[in-house]
């Protein structure tokens, strides 16, 4: 599989910067241009807030219908749009509380102009496009929500909690988050990670919460996770993806039994055409 992808990424002249394929339990990487190891993985990053949200429903430490009020009762703003009682947690894995499109995209803006140091605080006082639930729009302000989140039910942050039972245990070499002023991993962009280490992610879902016989997720989360499409999307039969701005992608294939990662600066041509490898 390793060789194909390369072929079609030279064949496309995509500015792909690494790529890992675990096939049958076998990890392969190609570094293909001459760039810093780790990179930004833009939006890959929320696939793994939802591994972190996993981790504590099999804690039983939350669930997926919790009210995000409930959860920030002592952090809510004297006034805010009531719209905010009806979100769940669920609606924030969805894109769905009703936050306008790209809302809180340190990518695209400058934090310092939003008036505040306080996200959280900023997020509570945005008036909510939509009723929660009625309709989506991809939203970075979510996924910064549901890295609190798992601050608030376990008191550890995201990266903490990531480090200690996914990237440590799946030998991540380094692995570095962009944060808040508070010093909240973002949640929605800026993990810094290897394409090894997106591919092992993946191959964790691949194998029903299982890396290397180590069991990291229950099979029922999983399970929600592709049935629901929190973020990994179903992209062909037996195949889910989840992207990145600029290129980067996390990708795996049941029926191949394989498990692929990569970074990249594409701003300009679709990845997307490599997904013809997978069924």
């Amino acid at each position: 599989m390793i060789n194909r992808i390369v072929e079609e990424i030279k064949k496309n002249e995509l500015n792909i910067f690494s790529v890992t394929v675990i096939e049958n339990g076998v990890e392969k990487t190609v570094n293909l241009l001459p760039v810093n190891p780790c990179n930004d993985t833009y939006s890959v990053s929320k696939a793994f807030i939802v591994t972190g949200i996993g981790m504590l429903y099999d804690d039983g430490l939350l669930n997926v219908e919790e009210k995000v009020v409930d959860i920030f009762r002592d952090k809510l703003p004297e006034k805010y749009d009531e719209k905010w009682n009806d979100v769940t947690i669920h609606h924030l894995l969805k894109h769905s509380a009703g936050l306008p499109l790209g809302y809180l995209d340190i990518d695209c803006i400058d934090i310092h102009t939003l008036g505040t140091d306080d996200f959280l605080d900023y997020l509570f006082k945005t008036e909510l496009e939509y009723v929660p639930g009625t309709n989506g729009k991809y939203s970075d302000g979510a996924f910064y929500m549901l890295s609190r989140v798992i601050t608030a039910k376990c008191g550890e942050k995201a990266d903490d909690l990531l480090m200690r039972r996914l990237f440590y245990p799946l030998g991540y070499r380094e692995a570095a988050w962009s944060k808040c002023p508070h010093g909240y991993p973002m949640g929605a962009t800026g993990l810094y990670i290897r394409s090894c280490d997106i591919a092992r992610h993946g191959a964790v879902y691949l194998n029903g919460g299982v890396y290397n016989g180590k069991r990291i997720l229950s099979e029922e989360w999983v399970n929600i996770v592709l049935s629901r499409g929190y973020e990994l999307g179903n992209i062909r039969p037996h195949s889910y993806a989840k992207g990145g701005m600029a290129g980067q992608m996390l990708v795996f294939d049941k029926a191949q039994n394989v498990s692929v990662g990569w970074t990249a600066y594409e701003p300009s041509k679709d990845v997307g055409v490599l997904f013809n490898l997978f069924t």
